[in-house]
């Protein structure tokens, strides 16, 4: 099986916005992750990642720039069944509106991190750490 994700690296003065998952979510419970959701049928990555901070940031995109697609073979978990995990990862800079928690149900909250704060957490993906630092470099951001 194969699920496809849009997800975003939402940076401001050289912070990342991350969120933390509740402890209710069936998959990666309790740790830190970037913000985004499936892709719907229909939808282009860049569709899902603008729709999916609406509805859990309450913000909309306005720069953003494809990063990479990180592929990861999902175990069976908690009775889910064993996937293959495409996630569209994103670097958004600059949006419209103030970030706040709509969806406490999938984030029990949402903080700003510098790097070293960020790669000490317990993190949703063993390759975020990597990810995080290169691209939260003072060259690749710019402040929106």
């Amino acid at each position: 099986m194969k699920q496809e994700v849009a997800a975003a690296l939402i940076v401001e003065s050289q912070k990342i916005l991350l969120g933390l998952r509740a402890p209710t979510r069936t998959s990666y419970p309790n740790v830190w992750d970037v913000f985004g959701g499936h892709i719907e049928a229909g939808e282009e990555p860049h569709q899902t990642l603008v729709r999916e901070l609406q509805e859990e940031l309450g913000i909309t995109p306005r720069k953003w720039t494809f990063l990479e697609t990180i592929v990861a073979s999902i175990p069976e978990e908690r009775g889910v069944q064993p996937y293959q995990l495409y996630l569209h990862l994103y670097l958004v800079t600059a949006w419209v509106g103030t970030p706040i928690n709509q969806q406490i149900h999938e984030h029990a909250s949402i903080q700003w991190f510098t790097l070293a704060q960020a790669v000490q957490l317990d993190l949703a993906h063993p390759t975020y750490p990597q990810i995080f630092a290169k691209y939260l470099t003072p060259t690749t951001l710019r402040s929106p």
